[in-house]
């Protein structure tokens, strides 16, 4: 009798999260952009995060804010629609190493635990290959 009380009650709060009413972000791509390897020569590093808003109530993102300066998000200061699509749009500055960050983005989507989403950015960024003039004349020089 336990067990079918506790799967009946099991059931109600799996149907009642699901039915949540208000705003659903639902990004288009996942959470994660791979900028893969790459280099500030051939990059301009933006990326764009892509949403739509599959909830019934519009979509307001409040902030979106990066783990450092180096990483700049933009996002729509208007409500999103239900139905709407939307995107937050990532710079980074490209600086060689490797790309680790996160933009915390707050909304009042339902389907996020207090409506905190996090958007990861990663990959690697190489420099230019230094040449030395030296080496350059001495190899013009022995041709």
């Amino acid at each position: 009798m336990k067990r079918i009380l506790g799967l009946i009650a099991m059931f109600v709060i799996t149907v009642s999260a699901n039915a949540q009413s208000g705003a659903k972000l639902e990004l288009k791509n996942g959470d994660t952009i791979d900028y893969g390897v790459t280099s500030k020569d051939e990059d301009n590093g933006v990326r764009v995060f892509e949403f739509t808003n599959t909830g019934d109530a519009p979509l307001i993102i409040k902030e979106a804010k990066s783990t450092c300066g180096c990483t700049v998000p933009n996002w729509p200061k208007e409500a999103i629609a239900p139905g709407k699509t939307g995107k937050i749009e990532v710079k980074y500055n490209m600086n060689p190493g490797p790309i680790r960050k996160t933009i915390t983005v707050q909304s009042n989507a339902v389907n996020y635990p207090g409506g905190t989403v996090a958007l990861k950015i990663k990959g690697e960024v190489t420099s230019p290959e230094n040449t030395n003039l030296l080496e350059k004349k001495k190899t013009i020089v022995n041709q």
